[in-house]
This record gives structure tokens, C-alpha cells and sequence, in this order.
């Protein structure tokens, strides 16, 4: 092919592109996910640092305002003894400390809030420029209550440390960060399908890649579980539990009725979590080797293969966590490259779609 003949067969595409009306769309719906990103990152630092109960009341509106004087300080300070963390928890904290912890919560609120006005603003300026289908909008509305439905489930979860408990319930962080993992996802998701692609064989790679995404999404809330728990605090031996390859059952299922070990007993709740990350570690593998022998040089081959490896990178992150008892940097390092896995899952899913 000539060099003249190279340029006539790019130029559609490149006019294509100069006029392509969704690239700002493609562009916002990227810089929200990233945001929302962040915000699982804060929301597990908020979490590793025992802040999450430190602001007792929900104020959407005066709430954007952190104490300004020593007095409001003093005044949130009492708030905060008032609640069973404090008196069995800190009991020795400072006001230097609780500011402290008092911040990482605001913060985590905060950007919530920018997370909000992020999203709502462009979509009703690119609804009114008329830039969006009718599809798009119902989609776009759809993430837009499903992040007021965040909003609320987090205070919720907050709420169920405030009175008999020293921590958040488990089951309440799991909604909260599934909740939050799911709008990220589909925000990819959405934000992909918006480029235009060259089409794909998908017979028979399509399953594997929605399964997979499906279990990166289950996986996630097993994690929240563990999180809410401190199941990591326990079994910090690898490949075995306190020696054993399968803990006995009577400590698997110690808990009546029998469901609720599910969600409480600390030994199971680890387990499952492990089991889960086997079976993950092998589909992403199954179906790198799928891909690759069936499409083997495309796109979707080297797709599959960057998965398989960020999931196997997430593997030894996730060891390396327990067996050093979740100190901070691995615990977000571990959830930050959850968000990551999860993130080409859906590229990869949407793409096949």
C-alpha cells in the first residue's frame, strides 16, 4: 500500500473521530470512575483507621463544614464519647487524635458529595444539549439514583456502630461497598460501549468473560465481609488455617441458625473468601487460555491475558496482606487493586458484549 493510499484509508476514521459527539461523554463518564475509584480507596482508609464512626450525625447540607473553633471541636468530641467505640475502643484518645480520625470521615463524606455534583451537572448539561439517546439517559438516570442509593446506604451502615456495637455491622459495609463497586463497573462499562470498535468474535469467550466479572463482583463483597469482621486479624498462616487445608467443620459452622455464619463467624467468612479467590484465579486462567487458542493475536487474546494477570497479581497482594495481619498500605494496596481488576473485567466483558 502506498503512503497515499494509507491516508485515504485512515482519513474516514480520523473525520469519524474529529466529529465524534460522545467523546465528551466518554471523557466524563472516565473522570467519574475515577472518582469513584478514589472514593473506595478513602473509604478503605476510613475503614483501616477505625474513623468511620467518628462524625455520629448525618447532615447533608451544614455537614460540608468541618468544625471551626476549639469549642466545635470539643462539642463533636462529646458526641463521639457518647458512643460504646470510644469507652471500649480509645478510651485514652486525645482531641489531636480524634481530629485526626474525624478528618479521614470528612473527607470520605466529602467526596461523596463531589462524586454527586460530578456526575449530576454534566449529565443535565449534556442532556440539554441533546447529546444523549434515549437509551443513554435512562442509563445515566439509573447510576444517578443508584448513587443517591449509596449515599444513603452509607449512612446506614454508619448508624449500626452508634449504639451496640464498636464497629460498623460486616453485612452493612459489604451493601455499602458492592453498591459502590457496581456504579463503578457499569460507569466503565457504559463508557466503553460509547467507542466505537471494531466488532469482535465473541462464540463462546462471551460466558467466560461475564463470569468472570460476576465473580470479581463477588469477591469483592466476601472482602467487605472480611473488612467488617477483622477476619484478616486471624489465620495469618498461608496456604493453611491455623494448619489446616479445610478448618473443621465445627468451626465452620459453629453458629445456629446456620446461615448466619455466613456473616459472622470469622472462620468462614475467611475461608470463603479464599475459596472464592481459587476459583477466580482459575476461571481467569481457563479463560485466558480459551481466548487465546480461539482467538488467538486479538485484542480480546491480550485482553484475557492482562486479566488473568492483574487477578493473579491480586492473589499474592491478598496473601502477602494476610500473612503480614493487614497493615494499612497492604490492605489499600489490596483493595486499590481490586477496583483495578474489576475495572478491566468490565472492559473486557463489555467489549465481548
Amino acid at each position: 500500500m502506498t503512503a497515499v493510499d494509507q491516508l485515504s484509508a485512515t482519513a474516514p476514521a480520523q473525520a469519524t473521530t474529529a466529529g465524534d459527539p460522545l467523546r465528551a461523554v466518554r471523557l466524563w463518564l472516565w473522570s467519574v470512575a475515577g472518582l469513584i475509584f478514589a472514593m473506595v480507596i478513602v473509604g478503605g482508609a476510613t475503614r483501616l483507621t477505625e474513623s468511620g464512626l467518628s462524625i455520629t450525625e448525618w447532615k447533608p447540607v451544614s455537614g460540608v463544614v468541618p468544625p471551626l473553633s476549639e469549642a466545635a471541636w470539643l462539642a463533636e468530641f462529646e458526641k463521639y464519647k457518647q458512643i460504646p467505640q470510644y469507652s471500649q475502643l480509645f478510651p485514652t484518645m486525645t482531641l489531636g487524635e480524634f481530629q485526626t480520625i474525624f478528618y479521614w470521615e470528612w473527607g470520605h463524606r466529602i467526596l461523596g458529595r463531589i462524586i454527586g455534583f460530578a456526575f449530576a451537572v454534566p449529565l443535565a448539561l449534556f442532556w440539554l444539549r441533546g447529546v444523549l439517546t434515549r437509551a443513554l439517559k435512562w442509563r445515566l438516570t439509573g447510576l444517578l439514583a443508584l448513587g443517591g442509593l449509596q449515599g444513603a446506604a452509607g449512612w446506614w451502615m454508619v448508624s449500626s456502630g452508634l449504639t451496640k456495637r464498636v464497629e460498623v455491622a460486616p453485612e452493612r459495609l459489604m451493601v455499602h461497598l458492592l453498591l459502590a463497586s457496581i456504579t463503578f463497573a457499569a460507569i466503565v462499562w457504559i463508557a466503553v460501549g460509547l467507542k466505537p470498535a471494531a466488532a469482535e468474535s465473541a462464540r463462546g469467550l462471551r460466558a467466560g468473560a461475564m463470569g468472570l466479572l460476576a465473580l470479581v463482583l463477588t469477591q469483592i463483597g466476601l472482602g467487605a465481609l472480611v473488612a467488617g469482621s477483622r477476619a484478616g486479624l486471624t489465620y495469618n498462616d498461608w496456604p493453611f488455617m491455623a494448619g489446616h487445608l479445610v478448618p473443621p467443620m465445627e468451626h465452620l459452622a459453629r453458629l445456629e441458625p446456620w446461615w448466619l455464619n455466613v456473616l459472622e463467624n470469622i472462620t468462614l467468612i475467611q475461608f470463603q473468601h479464599r475459596l472464592v479467590a481459587y476459583a477466580l484465579l482459575a476461571l481467569a486462567l481457563w479463560h485466558m487460555i480459551s481466548v487465546r487458542r480461539h482467538a488467538a493475536g486479538s485484542k480480546a487474546a491480550r485482553r484475557a491475558t492482562a486479566l488473568a494477570g492483574l487477578v493473579s497479581a491480586q492473589a499474592v497482594i491478598g496473601v502477602v496482606t494476610l500473612m503480614l495481619v493487614v497493615p494499612i498500605w497492604a490492605g489499600l494496596l489490596h483493595q486499590a487493586f481490586a477496583m483495578i481488576v474489576l475495572a478491566m473485567a468490565a472492559v473486557h466483558a463489555r467489549r465481548l458484549a
